[in-house]
This record gives C-alpha cells, sequence and structure tokens, in this order.
C-alpha cells in the first residue's frame, strides 16, 4: 500500500521533516518514491515547498494519507479533496 508520510531528517532538537510517497512496508527512512515538501515545527513558517498538484495525484492514484500528515494539512487549510 502507498502512504503519504514524514521522513525525519535534522539532528538532535532540530528536526526537520520531508514529505514523501512510500510503500507503507518500507522504514521511517527507508527509499521512497517521491518527495512532496518540507515541514519544519519550529520554524516562522512550518510547511514550505509542498507541491499541492502532485500530492492530489497520488491521493487520486490511490495513496492514503498518514494521520500525522492528514492532520497537519487540515491545521494549515491545505484542502485536497478537489
Amino acid at each position: 500500500m502507498i502512504t503519504i508520510r514524514l521522513g525525519r531528517g535534522g539532528r538532535a532538537k532540530r528536526p526537520y521533516f520531508t514529505i514523501v510517497v512510500t510503500d507503507s512496508r518500507k522504514k521511517r527512512d527507508g527509499g521512497h518514491l517521491a518527495e512532496l515538501g518540507q515541514f519544519t515545527p519550529k520554524a516562522a513558517e512550518p510547511l514550505k515547498a509542498v507541491d499541492l498538484d502532485a500530492l492530489k495525484v497520488w491521493v487520486k492514484k490511490g495513496a492514503t494519507l498518514s494521520d500525522t500528515v492528514r492532520t497537519m494539512l487540515k491545521k494549515h487549510k491545505i484542502n485536497i479533496a478537489s
């Protein structure tokens, strides 16, 4: 099953996350099919360069959003339903 979830990067106490499309059976930081954007929780603007068109395409293809990504997009008022 294809999932859109977060992969972690950064160092201790300074994380950043990449929104990735991956097989749900792979490890969190394992190989991925596509990168869709960046999320830096401690930044003034936490979401950077999110490719909404690619996100919509992957969801149409059947990819599921992880609970964390779904909540994050909802919190930042990003609607991918259309």
